[in-house]
């Protein structure tokens, strides 16, 4: 995120700010409550390995289903995306069968990352959505 500061000159809001506030849409489930995500362990001061739960959209064929995911935002985050592997088996072309692991390559959204997107509107529950719809 970037933010103006009014004279025309601009900053970037750092990595840990923008995972506080990534926490807190987490915890709150901002959205439509079918997305909500947090970290494994409050001690991690790098905030890099959180887990999230999905569930499934009204009206796709994963509706209703559960399912549990990883997330890991590595030092180059937000300007890349974090690695999103699924714990749930999931049967969708961008993720790989044995591991779980979603491939950015075969998914819009990460391949094509911008670093104003969050992991609830733009991320893990989009892969079902983008995958179906």
């Amino acid at each position: 995120m970037t933010l103006d500061s009014g004279g025309g000159s601009s900053f970037v809001v750092p990595r840990n700010f923008r995972l506080l506030e990534e926490l807190e849409r987490g915890e709150k489930g901002v959205g439509d409550g079918t997305v909500s995500y947090g970290m494994d362990d409050g001690d991690d001061i790098y905030m890099r390995s959180w887990t999230g739960t999905i569930i499934g959209p009204h009206n796709y064929v994963h509706e209703g289903r559960i399912y549990q995911l990883k997330l890991f935002y590595n030092k180059g985050y937000p300007e890349k995306p974090p690695s999103v592997q699924f714990h749930s088996r999931i049967n969708i072309t961008c993720v790989n069968h044995e591991t779980g692991v979603v491939e950015p390559k075969k998914f819009g959204v990460l391949a094509n990352w911008q670093r104003e997107y969050f992991v609830e509107e733009n991320g893990d529950r989009k892969l079902m959505v983008e995958e179906n719809g």
